[in-house]
């Protein structure tokens, strides 16, 4: 097994759109379906290209939104965007999870990039097969990389199809990720003020 696959982007094969719609024909063929049949006959190709949109993260370098950086000396607290939604696709059973991401961070020396950056930093690590628990933490890693901010903090909450639709099937349970950097980190009492602020 291979570690971690890093935050920046992979080359995307030519033929990937028709290798994809070739699978899933074969899919539809082992459950015992007819994909030569009206309602199939086109289905592999659109499935092709619903995939390589909801998962064009991947041929993304996230960070990239990050480099759109502005000065302003006067501000020295917390910039926190909220409620940044999202969609993304759990690595384990190629099933949506999709949410709400809330990112703060503390600038260095009014080091600012602009709100919609931040979206679109998340919105790039989200179209990629994907775990919550590492969307957190890459979402954090990614201003720290970019912005080198004094602190981060970042609560994501999302609904997992892969349990409301199989297993347990529980349907309308959220699951709540965080993860805290920098002064942040090691400060209990700043900490607990910024994560009720994310949670609002």
């Amino acid at each position: 097994m291979g570690g971690e696959r890093p935050l920046g982007p992979i080359d995307r094969p030519a033929d990937a759109e028709e290798r994809i719609a070739d699978a899933v024909k074969e899919i539809l063929t082992a459950l015992g379906e007819d994909p030569e049949r009206e309602g199939l006959f086109e289905t592999p190709q659109r499935v092709a290209r619903m995939y390589l949109d909801v998962l064009g993260g991947l041929h993304q370098d996230p960070r990239e939104h990050l480099y759109k950086q502005f000065v302003a000396d006067h501000h020295e607290g917390a910039v926190i965007v909220r409620d940044i939604g999202f969609h993304s696709m759990c690595e384990h059973h190629l099933l949506p999870f999709f949410g709400k991401a809330h990112v703060a961070y503390l600038p260095e020396d009014g080091r600012l990039t602009g709100l919609s950056k931040i979206a679109r930093m998340v919105d790039a690590l989200a179209r990629r097969p994907q775990l919550q628990e590492r969307l957190t933490d890459q979402i954090a890693a990614s201003i720290i990389e970019v912005l080198e901010p004094k602190a981060v903090m970042v609560l994501v909450e999302a609904e997992h199809m892969c349990m409301a639709m199989r297993g347990i099937r529980s349907v309308g349970s959220r699951t709540v990720t965080t993860v805290a950097r920098g002064v942040w980190q090691r400060d209990a009492q700043a900490r607990a003020e910024i994560l009720s602020l994310l949670k609002g």
